[in-house]
């Protein structure tokens, strides 16, 4: 059995990016000779996984895979490509370190230099102090000399300093010289992968060949950039992709899925579960306890995840695909990839949910025209200005309508105010709490607006679950009339506001409980 002395090249030509990994497609033309022979292919990644690893031959030639595995070892790394700067490396720090061990010397003899003439002048003022002592006054030899020691110090102390100031940059020089030397000259061995693959065929010829295996430490994200020109919207449809698995992905046909081949598909244990009835007391038929609570509407969007969240697919695993090739490099930033776009027509409107928030957003609804699903993920929203902030989009089948906030609008203002009182009728005991909402809007419009402009305001009135519980709106007290009041209890009103405006909508209804009723 004969062996190739030399790998044979194995690039990556396919990827199926999954939520926690990659699934990896390899392509190459193999020249066989007659024969069992043992192929060494690659390198690849030391992070494929050897349980996932299939080779097959593609072609029509009578070849016969025997055996395929993955062997790893030790391999200092190659150095990098050849520059014009690699050969000249040890030449300059041997000429950083003669340079720097010269200034040294000078700056030895430029401070020996400055403490002599300290000396002088010290010599030159005691000669001067004993001749003025003893009556002696030659006052221009005098001041010439002292001239002459000063004009000096100045001339060496510059010169110091300068020696001084090339030393810093000399040593911050060398040890950049120096660590480009150790990257470049002192690689660490790293941990490689081959291929090793055994064939027999009956003929020599060329055979393609296909590999296939699963790589960890590579994963996907969908997000989106949407923009806003007038009544129409333009989205567009991203990966981001991230990927450290020891190799770059160049050219490759990249596909994204949602499917999760880590998922156990063993059906959760069926654990045993006993329920019991018993008579109530006397004291629990005589009350009814109920309480107040907080239900989320789950059409209000996603629950805020922590960290970087799961993929939402709506529970069935989904395909998407990169239009043309793209190249990732395995440096584990992320890397936005253009998968899709439509323009739909928008039209948008102004909501406000003032028991949640004072602010008034901008609302726009399309329908998805992109011809896949939406998964739940990311928005940059972007409008007439520029970059305006960030949201959420949900998951959304083709064709469905989507709905997506483009962040608040500072000409409106809204102010909440709220009232409540409590009443007890004499016989029948029966409690009945009214509460009264007043909702106050106001618009602040630059000069030269014109126009009303519609704010849809909700506000919440409580749904009760049990008949001792009566909710009941008064709409001759209301000012005005909600326009429409659904099942989960949102009252809506749409208030035309013009340029400078204020409404007040007011809000009336009341929660009538029987006697026997507690927690209320």
């Amino acid at each position: 059995m004969s062996t190739a002395p030399k790998p044979i090249a194995l690039p990556v030509t396919a990827v199926t990016c999954l939520e926690d990994r990659a699934h990896i497609e390899r392509s190459t033309v193999l020249d066989l000779e007659a024969g069992v022979q043992r192929l060494r292919l690659g390198p690849v990644s030391a992070l494929a996984v050897d349980r996932t690893l299939h080779a097959e031959l593609t072609s029509g030639h009578p070849a016969t895979v025997l055996d395929v595995r993955i062997v790893r070892d030790w391999t200092p790394r190659e150095p990098s490509p050849p520059t014009d700067d690699d050969s000249a490396l040890r030449h300059r720090v041997h000429t950083l370190e003669e340079e720097q061990r010269e200034l040294g010397q000078r700056r030895d003899r430029l401070n020996a230099r400055l403490d002599l003439l300290g000396r002088l002048a010290a010599d030159l003022l005691r000669e001067i102090g004993e001749g003025a002592g003893f009556g002696e006054t030659e006052r221009a030899r005098w001041t010439r000399e002292l001239d002459r020691v000063d004009a000096e110090r100045d001339v060496h102390a510059e010169q110091l300093r300068s020696a001084q100031a090339r030393l810093t940059a000399l040593a911050a020089e060398l040890s950049d010289v120096q660590r480009a030397l150790h990257l470049s000259e002192d690689e660490p061995a790293e941990l490689v992968g081959h291929i090793e693959l055994t064939v027999r065929t009956a003929a020599a010829g060329p055979v393609g060949l296909c590999l296939s295996h699963l790589t960890p430490c590579a994963l996907w994200r969908p997000a989106y950039r949407a923009v806003l020109d007038g009544d129409g919207l333009t989205l567009e449809t991203d990966a981001m992709v991230w990927q450290r698995t020891g190799e770059d992905w160049s050219g490759v046909r990249l596909t994204l899925s949602t499917a999760r081949s880590a998922l156990a598909t063993d059906p959760p244990r069926l654990d045993e579960d006993r329920l019991t009835l018993k008579d109530r007391s006397a004291a629990e038929r005589r009350t009814v306890e109920v309480e107040l609570r907080e239900e989320e509407i789950g059409t209000l969007g996603p629950a805020a995840v922590l960290g970087l969240p799961g993929v939402d697919d709506g529970g069935e695993a989904r395909v998407l695909r990169a239009p043309s090739p793209v190249s990732i490099p395995g440096d584990g930033a992320a890397h936005r990839v253009r998968l899709s776009s439509f323009t739909a027509a928008a039209p948008s409107e102004y909501a406000c949910s003032p028991e949640l928030s004072p602010l008034v957003t901008q609302v726009v609804r399309f329908d998805n025209r992109s011809g896949h699903a939406l998964l739940a993920g990311p928005v940059d929203l972007v409008r007439g200005s520029g970059f305006s902030g960030r949201g959420t989009l949900d998951f959304t089948a083709p064709g469905s309508p989507v709905e997506l906030a483009f962040g608040s609008c500072d000409d409106y203002r809204v102010v909440r105010d709220t009232e409540e009182s409590r009443d007890v009728t004499g016989l029948t005991q029966r409690t009945v709490v009214t509460r009264t909402v007043r909702l106050h809007l106001s618009r602040f419009s630059a000069p030269g607006e014109h126009g009303d402009r519609v704010v849809a305001v909700r506000e919440r009135i409580p749904v009760s679950e049990v008949s001792a519980v009566e909710v009941r709106l008064h709409k001759n007290a209301c000012s005005p009339a909600p326009d429409t009041v659904d099942a989960e209890g949102i009252a809506r009103w749409d208030v035309a506001l013009p340029p400078g405006g204020r409404r007040t909508v007011t809000l009336v209804y009341e929660l009538s409980a029987s006697g026997k009723v507690s927690g209320l």
